[in-house]
Order: structure tokens, then C-alpha cells, then sequence
């Protein structure tokens, strides 16, 4: 397994406070660990044995450039990067260039799917944060929390994993089904500390049909089912909320 520098320094720093093993292999196999340990025991380093073979075809520079570019867009494939390095004097094929990149700590993830926010969005999010600041946990248990949601009756809006074999891409099983306008409802619900209130189902320009109304069924049970100590967890969370926020700068965070 190719591992980082960054990586490897925060596996001996761990190793050496006596830290479990565990907090280790969050990061990295087992088996990687061990290697990682013992080259450092060895040889007093952090930095990877050169390994036997051809030489590489990428210099330093080369390879600080292809991170540039990846920074620059974090969107771009592989192959895409593959053709810029090209234009750059680079001759590498897409496989290499995720090599360098995880060398680099650059790896490929799922975009983390969050609401848009403008300008004006961050600084409203900035200034709220900034005068809830000192509210405790009481503070908050003051609060009405509100908000409105769609809940489409077909299908998903987000990805679906499924395990098929090469030439099944377009088996029937392995399909994702979509339709071109979803039966969508809209709810709005509240909670505060003393519990959730009602939940409202907001009226459509059409009258709903028996599926819709199934479904407002469904999301009435789970809404009511949300436990009271789950609330108070939510309100207990607010001041570290707001503190994220404030750390973040109003941008996005975990919450």
C-alpha cells in the first residue's frame, strides 16, 4: 500500500506516545503499520526505501505540478490530469497519476453533497453563530426548532452501490430506476426541548393519490417515534454547532 509522508509521520508520532494500535489502523492496515515501524527502527527515517526497478519517470517538480493541478480543479479525472501533464512535457498514464497523487495524500472520494452558499449566506451564518456564542445548552432548550423537507414517494436522489460483474452494467438488477418528475410531498415539522410537535403536510396544487398518502403515513410514524432523548441530544449539540460554524468561518462543516 502506497502511503504518504504525512501519513507515515502521524503512524511513528502515534507509535512512539505508546497511543493503541487501534487509533493506527483508522489510517493504514496492520500490515502497513509494521512495515512503517520497523524501516523507521531500521533506518531512522520516515521517507520510503527505494524500490527496485525501473526508475521513475516523474522528477519532483513534475510531480508538485501535477498536484497544482489537481487543486486547481478537484473535479478533474485521472485521465483529464493525465492529458494537461502531457501538454506540461509529462508522458504518464492515468493510473500513474493516482499514484503520485495518493502519494501526496490526494485521493478519490465522493463529494460530500451540502446546500450552496453565497456570500451572503456565510455572513448570515457568521453573525448568527457570533450572538448565540455564549448560550448553554438551557439556552437553547428555549428554542423552537423548525423546517420543511420533500420526501419524493420514487426513487432516490443520490447514489446507489451495487455489486455486478463486468457485462452487467445494464441487467436489470443492477439498475438504479428513475422517472422523469417524481411525486414529491413537502412536510414541516418543529421539536424543542420539551419533545417534537406536529408534523404538517403542506398542501399541493393537486390532490394527492393513495401513494402519497401512504407515505404521509410512514413519515408521520417515524417523526413521531424520534425520542425525547434524542432531542435533548440535539439541543445539548448547539453550542458546539455554533462553535464549528464560527471555526469554519461561516463555511461549511460537519454539522
Amino acid at each position: 500500500m502506497v502511503v504518504s509522508e504525512e501519513t507515515r509521520a502521524v503512524i511513528i508520532v502515534l507509535h512512539k506516545n505508546g497511543l493503541p494500535g487501534k487509533a493506527a489502523r483508522k489510517i493504514a492496515p496492520q500490515s502497513t503499520i509494521y512495515r512503517i515501524n520497523k524501516n523507521f527502527k531500521e533506518r531512522g527515517s520516515i521517507v520510503a526505501k527505494k524500490a527496485p526497478g525501473s526508475p521513475r519517470k516523474t522528477s519532483k517538480h513534475q510531480d508538485r505540478l501535477l498536484k497544482v493541478f489537481q487543486l486547481q480543479n478537484r473535479a478533474t479525472s485521472s485521465a483529464e490530469l493525465a492529458q494537461e501533464w502531457q501538454q506540461a512535457g509529462v508522458n504518464a498514464s492515468a493510473r500513474t497519476v493516482r499514484r503520485r497523487l495518493l502519494e501526496q495524500g490526494l485521493v478519490s472520494r465522493s463529494a460530500a453533497k451540502k446546500p450552496l452558499l453565497s456570500r451572503k449566506n456565510i455572513r448570515d451564518r457568521l453573525i448568527f453563530c457570533k450572538r448565540c456564542r455564549e448560550w448553554t445548552a438551557e439556552d437553547w432548550g428555549k428554542v423552537i426548532f423548525s423546517d420543511e423537507s420533500p420526501f419524493r414517494l420514487f426513487g432516490t436522489s443520490g447514489k446507489q452501490l451495487v455489486q455486478r460483474r463486468r457485462d452487467e452494467r445494464y441487467h436489470q438488477s443492477c439498475l438504479m430506476p428513475t422517472v422523469k418528475h417524481p411525486e414529491t410531498i413537502h412536510v414541516w415539522g418543529c421539536f424543542s426541548a420539551k419533545g417534537v410537535g406536529s408534523l404538517t403536510v403542506l398542501p399541493k396544487n393537486t390532490a394527492m393519490n393513495k401513494e402519497c398518502d401512504k407515505m404521509q403515513a410512514l413519515i408521520v410514524q417515524e417523526w413521531t417515534a424520534i425520542s425525547q432523548d434524542l432531542v435533548q441530544k440535539l439541543i445539548e449539540s448547539m453550542p458546539g454547532r455554533t462553535a464549528e460554524v464560527l471555526k469554519k468561518r461561516g463555511q461549511h462543516c460537519k454539522y
